[in-house]
């Protein structure tokens, strides 16, 4: 920082400050913790780094998948260069794709056009990325999506029963088989009405979701509000900070005990007694229901500092690493001292190995290759680099800290949460820009800087203002993610456009074009290749419903084609060999265009058509 910008925010104390003077008065036994910290460094840019400019031609060495946030998305960035390639539209609207307006979104949706995405991970196979799924909650509406990797696109969205606020999710590790699932808001159960007024009545659920099918397979009952999710490497548990161990319902309330918990979920137990038919059916959903509060077999309950945050696995499997954010400190939990406390030869708080301190308001934590763990401090605004070997030896284990910009929230390092941590990239998501790029309103830019944690020292390579509101992220090596470049014809997403068009004897979707009355319902089968639709016109009657169903015949890479009907609210795109449909009624007589939005051809303004509405 410059002189000049020091005396500036001497004299204009701003919201960080704010937030530092703030949090090292109320936060008690943290002055403490701020004696043993080292010096905070910027590591300026010197030989021996990694090359972090990517040059136009050519590919990142990294694919990035970041929660859209409250937009309802989920964004694809290659890595270092951090250029953003793609967002998935997931729970939110989306005219570029059409999501929203086709048939397969609107069966997805069902009706719902908002979502809030904080959480985004991949499937998994002994204990890396198998480069076939993403997952990713919306904790507005109680939800998982789950992505296709092979054509970057949403393919399933299941609604989760007697939960709100779904926050943390995380997969199996070991192969394909779950995606387990933390509801962070504690309702009645069943939510009817009858105990409203009853906080004591109240509860959480942790919830199994398949993989494969997406079917709910069960849910636990626990004590408390769930935050953060992980699980091991080896299937036996899942895992869930928990906060609000008094259960109280406001501030006030959930703040009066010195410690809440790590809650860990033993699967072997849940899944014999799911299978025995102990769960419980709540209200009208057939998902069995287990207890898992203070006293259940099927959960132990570890103490750790109050308000926890994160959890998160390190490389090796054996160490869970929780943040507490209201304690200068992060728990590291040992996982085989999980195994003891489950038969009863330990106490659950035995599972803690070391606590050190790395600085105030500790979220998150990545990993690198060489034993180190990297935590995002939110009131401090750094990145803590600290070893856990010698955390666990009861040494000092801080290493390095460096600054951020601003209030950083999430982090992640490239391959973290795998078994392939590979220690190059760590990213660092922040909740404020303030005065790092051009003003746009009140509305401000977040903020996320990419570092280099290869070499000894930490070096931000990387500054950009990024779209509301990344909470999370992961980065994954290029050569495990195998995008499709063009569709194949027989894919089953197109099976209602297929079905439909057999119906009417039409046995190839490429061949289709007919526009077919059934009453007050009319199907309009169109294909398009640069620069034609194979119908310039067809007609249909005022009042008349309309399914419109398009099949893009060119099969060369990027020649994308849609359609858009002016003034029908109807836009959707279709890329190469991809089949899709809308229907909308058409409530007026007179001459609508429809026309290719996405840019096709030398003639592509002309790729257009006439309905007709008599």
């Amino acid at each position: 920082m410059s002189k000049k910008q020091e005396e500036t925010e001497t004299k204009n104390p701003d919201r960080r400050s704010f937030l530092k003077v703030g949090a090292v008065c109320g936060l008690a036994g943290a002055t403490s913790a701020l004696g043993l910290m080292p010096n905070v460094v910027q590591a300026s840019d010197k030989p021996g780094h990694l090359k972090s400019h990517v040059d136009p031609g050519d590919l990142d060495d990294y694919y990035g998948f970041w929660s859209g946030g409250h937009s309802g998305e989920v964004r694809v960035l290659g890595i270092p260069s951090c250029r953003e390639l793609k967002r998935i539209p997931v729970f939110n609207y989306d005219a570029a794709y059409g999501w929203g307006t086709t048939n397969i979104s609107k069966s997805l949706l069902k009706g719902k056009h908002s979502g809030d995405t904080h959480h985004v991970h991949l499937s998994y196979h002994n204990g890396t990325y198998d480069g076939k799924y993403a997952f990713v909650n919306d904790k507005a509406q109680a939800r998982l999506a789950r992505i296709r990797l092979d054509y970057f696109v949403t393919d399933k969205i299941t609604e989760i029963p007697h939960c709100q606020g779904t926050h943390g999710i995380f997969p199996s590790r070991h192969k394909l088989d779950a995606v387990y699932c933390n509801s962070e808001f504690r309702t009645p159960l069943p939510n009817d009405g009858r105990d409203a007024t009853d906080p004591k009545k109240y509860g959480a659920l942790h919830t199994c979701i398949d993989a494969k099918t997406m079917d709910v397979r069960w849910q636990v009952m626990v004590d408390g509000n769930m935050d953060l999710c992980a699980t091991d490497y080896e299937g036996k548990y899942s895992m869930a900070c928990s906060y609000n161990s008094e259960g109280g319902v406001t501030l006030g309330d959930m703040i009066a005990n010195d410690r809440d918990w790590l809650v860990v979920f033993n699967h072997k137990r849940i899944e014999a007694d799911v299978k025995a038919g102990k769960g419980k059916k709540i209200g009208n959903s057939s998902v069995p229901v287990l207890d898992g509060r203070h006293g259940s077999p099927y959960t132990i309950y570890i103490p750790i500092p109050k308000s926890p945050h994160g959890v998160n696995m390190d490389p090796t499997g054996r160490y869970a690493v929780c943040a507490g954010k209201l304690s200068p400190t992060v728990s590291v939990v040992d996982m085989k001292k999980v195994d003891q406390a489950f038969d009863g030869k330990i106490k659950p708080r035995d599972c803690v190995v070391a606590e050190p301190e790395v600085g105030i308001g500790p979220l998150h934590t990545a990993f690198d290759d060489r034993g180190n763990a990297y935590t995002s401090i939110f009131i401090d605004s750094v990145v803590t680099k600290w070893n856990i070997a010698k955390a666990v030896a009861g040494q000092n284990p801080v290493i390095e800290k460096i600054d951020i910009h601003y209030q950083i929230g999430h982090i992640n390092a490239t391959m973290s949460e795998t078994k392939e941590a590979d220690g190059k990239w760590l990213i660092s998501l922040n909740k404020f820009s303030k005065d790092r790029f051009l003003p746009v309103g009140p509305f401000r830019n977040e903020n996320e800087q990419l570092i280099d944690i290869s070499g000894s020292k930490m070096r931000i390579v990387h500054d950009t203002a990024t779209h509301p509101e990344p909470h999370d992220a992961v980065m994954v090596r290029r050569d495990i993610i195998r995008p499709k470049k063009v569709w194949s014809n027989d894919d089953p997403r197109f099976d209602y456009e297929r079905n439909l068009a057999k119906k009417f004897g039409l046995n190839d979707l490429k061949a289709a074009s007919k526009v077919i009355r059934d009453g007050k319902h009319v199907y309009v089968f169109m294909t398009g290749v640069a620069p034609n639709f194979s119908m310039s016109e067809f007609t249909v009657k005022q009042g008349d419903t309309v399914t419109l169903v398009l099949t893009n015949n060119d099969g060369i890479e990027d020649l994308s084609h849609g359609i858009c009907v002016s003034h029908h609210d109807v836009n959707f795109g279709v890329s190469p060999q991809e089949t899709a449909s809308a229907t909308f009624k058409v409530p007026n007589k007179g001459v609508y265009w429809y026309y290719c939005p996405w840019f096709c051809h030398a003639l592509h303004l002309e790729m257009r058509g006439r309905m007709i509405v008599t």
